[in-house]
């Protein structure tokens, strides 16, 4: 099978982040331990688990001219990703996310935009011959919302289906809920959408059913630990996930977008697409990192053969 075309607009941050026993409270110094730089950034990281998942991947980004770029847009070759829509800025620094890691995997993380938010609807328009006949367009939040949405509406126009990850969750238009194949928040970003607290599977079928009648067509809600909620036309079930040790969970949501948008382009259902889904973000937490952490293809179809 050719691997499936996948498009992917969004940011890229190079990731600077101490590990420790606990998150420090407002206004207080906690002494952490190791201390690493690492590539990261939302698109970047759903672009590097989706090409490492099987797909041919296109990143639309903006970084600056400085070494992090650099870094960055050679990692991005490393990856086998296309990087002729990734381009340089001559006046913003490539972004830069801070981030604590617990004890237990949990993170607390703080981003210096940097060009990401200089990315333009005139950008992603240069990647209009490379939407063409994608199977799927990934997008996020972390740059800005009027480059989202002529993303979007480029490939609506070009009959490819989209994936929209409300990450970082910010209210969000019907009229763009409405050109969205698949919305998929986490319990936060679900609470924020719609108003709902999401505290389990009730309250999720809730906020998806909702979302919903405002236009997107499915909803998967990540749980956690508990698992997935997948809403679509079908109605909506409970996708309870693979029980791993989480050693750090930064990125798993990234993976698991990257990894779903390569099963839907592949034509598997979304129950299929978010079980693939699901195993390669249950083995990213058992890797420090956040590119670094995404399993490639054959590590991904191996934990499913496992765990049957």
């Amino acid at each position: 099978m050719n691997a499936p075309r996948i498009v992917v607009v969004g940011s890229s941050n190079t990731d600077m982040s101490v590990q420790m026993d606990r998150l420090p409270q407002p206004g207080e110094t906690v002494l952490g331990g190791a201390f690493a730089t690492a590539a990261g950034g939302k698109g970047a990281n759903q672009a590097v688990a989706a090409a490492r998942a099987g797909a041919e991947v296109t990143f639309v980004a903006r970084v600056g001219r400085d070494e992090l770029g650099d870094r960055a847009v050679n990692g991005f070759l490393q990856e086998g990703i296309r990087t002729e829509c990734v381009f340089r800025d001559k006046t913003a620094p490539s972004g830069v996310a801070l981030i604590f890691v617990d004890a237990n995997g949990a993170n607390s993380i703080a981003v210096a935009s940097g060009a990401n938010a200089r990315l333009t609807p005139a950008d992603v328009r240069k990647a209009k011959t490379a939407l063409a006949g994608a199977g799927a367009l990934l997008v996020q939040l972390e740059t800005p919302m009027k480059t989202v949405c002529a993303a979007v509406d480029m490939a609506v126009k070009a009959g490819v289906p989209v994936i929209l990850n409300p990450a970082p969750a910010q209210p969000l238009p019907d009229a763009l809920l409405q050109k969205v194949a698949f919305l998929t928040p986490n319990e936060t970003e679900a609470a924020l959408l719609t108003g709902i607290p999401v505290r389990g599977r009730r309250d999720a079928k809730k906020a998806a059913e909702q979302l919903m009648r405002r236009g997107a067509r499915g909803v998967i809600i990540t749980l956690g630990s508990r698992g997935v909620l997948l809403a679509d036309a079908q109605g909506a079930r409970l996708v309870r996930g693979f029980e791993v040790k989480a050693v750090d969970t930064t990125a798993a949501g990234d993976t698991f977008n990257g990894a779903l948008a390569v099963a839907l382009a592949e034509g598997k259902t979304p129950l299929e697409a978010v079980r693939f889904a699901q195993a390669a973000a249950a083995l990213s937490v058992t890797r420090p990192g956040a590119q670094e952490s995404a399993p490639r293809r054959e590590e991904i179809e191996r934990f499913i053969r496992r765990a049957r």
